[in-house]
């Protein structure tokens, strides 16, 4: 069989491929374009996409000045309310309470982002979450490579009254880039 035979026998297979791959598309229609973010697991809620519009006018209870929890790039993320057990920060860093949701923050500006956040926080603590993961990312794409939403998630979060302590994440769960957040018990 010669280099033609070959090339031929591969070129009438492609094209039987191709055949086959159009047939099984046939009736296949683009999805509509929408708003929303759609999460692969089902557990997880859909979040509207925010433009300045879209987001419903909530009392914001987060400041952006007045709190500034300043840290070093190295420095690991933790906080706890007063009168908190410290035993509870290290069950929360240890991965005792299993992640019920999680927020990506990713591509937001500040005001975006506190407000939805400010929704994300109050819609887990009515659905009765107890542990939920933030993602911040870690700043690397920011002017300065300052991580500016990381430090403004750390001071969103001490300010939230239903945030009993956060840490921040284990490495396979986004390391410095995120922080698991323990909230308040609804019931209590």
């Amino acid at each position: 069989m010669g280099s033609d035979d070959k090339s031929s026998s591969e070129e009438v297979a492609g094209d039987e491929d191709a055949a086959l791959f159009r047939e099984a598309m046939r009736d296949v229609r683009p999805l509509t374009r929408t708003k929303k973010i759609i999460r692969a697991h089902s557990k997880h809620q859909v979040l509207p996409q925010p433009g300045a519009s879209d987001l419903p006018d909530i009392q914001d209870v987060l400041a952006d000045d007045g709190w500034q929890w300043d840290m070093a790039e190295s420095e690991e993320w933790s906080f706890a309310r007063p009168g908190l057990q410290r035993y509870t920060l290290r069950k929360l860093r240890r991965g005792n309470w299993p992640v019920q949701d999680e927020l990506d923050l990713h591509g937001l500006n500040r005001d975006e982002a506190r407000r939805i956040l400010v929704i994300f926080l109050n819609q887990g603590v009515l659905r009765g979450l107890r542990c939920v993961r933030v993602i911040h990312g870690r700043g690397l794409s920011s002017r300065n490579r300052k991580p500016v939403l990381k430090i403004l998630t750390g001071n969103w979060l001490m300010q939230h009254g239903d945030v009993l302590a956060f840490c921040q994440a284990l490495p396979e769960q986004g390391g410095s880039g995120a922080v698991l957040v323990l909230l308040r018990n609804a019931d209590k």
